[in-house]
């Protein structure tokens, strides 16, 4: 079992840069590939980033590409995402999560349904 907690998130003005963080319990983590997802209120969760377990592949949202990084330290247990030139319309709460399937794939990976364990939330709220 995996227990995921993020950080990090809170208010900034939109074109500013926050870092996410999300630590995972256990000594398995390097095991498991990463993910980042978003939901904003009255929307479906939305896929942000992923990487895999030792970091060799990383796959991102066509929406966030070229602007958010992830990235992922396996001895400190967490997987970051920095995020830069933030939009208001990307207000929403960041998950992250872990796959525990060894097969790299950007189909599997983008898909919520795929992952087996999710940490609580954190809230980002971009101001205009």
């Amino acid at each position: 079992q995996v227990q995921l907690v993020e950080s990090g998130g809170g208010l900034v003005q939109a074109g500013g840069s926050l870092r996410l963080s999300c630590a995972a319990s256990g000594r398995t983590f390097g095991r498991y590939a990463m993910g980042w997802f978003r939901q904003a209120p009255g929307k479906e969760r939305e896929f942000v980033a992923a990487i895999s377990q030792s970091g060799t592949y990383i796959y991102y949202g066509d929406s966030v590409k070229g602007r958010f990084t992830i990235s992922r330290d396996n001895a400190k247990n967490t997987v970051y995402l920095q995020l830069s030139s933030l939009k208001p319309e990307e207000t929403a709460v960041y998950y992250c999560a872990a796959a525990s399937d060894s097969i790299w794939s950007p189909v599997r990976r983008r898909d919520a349904n795929n992952y087996d364990y999710w940490g609580q939330g954190t809230q980002v709220t971009v101001s205009a």
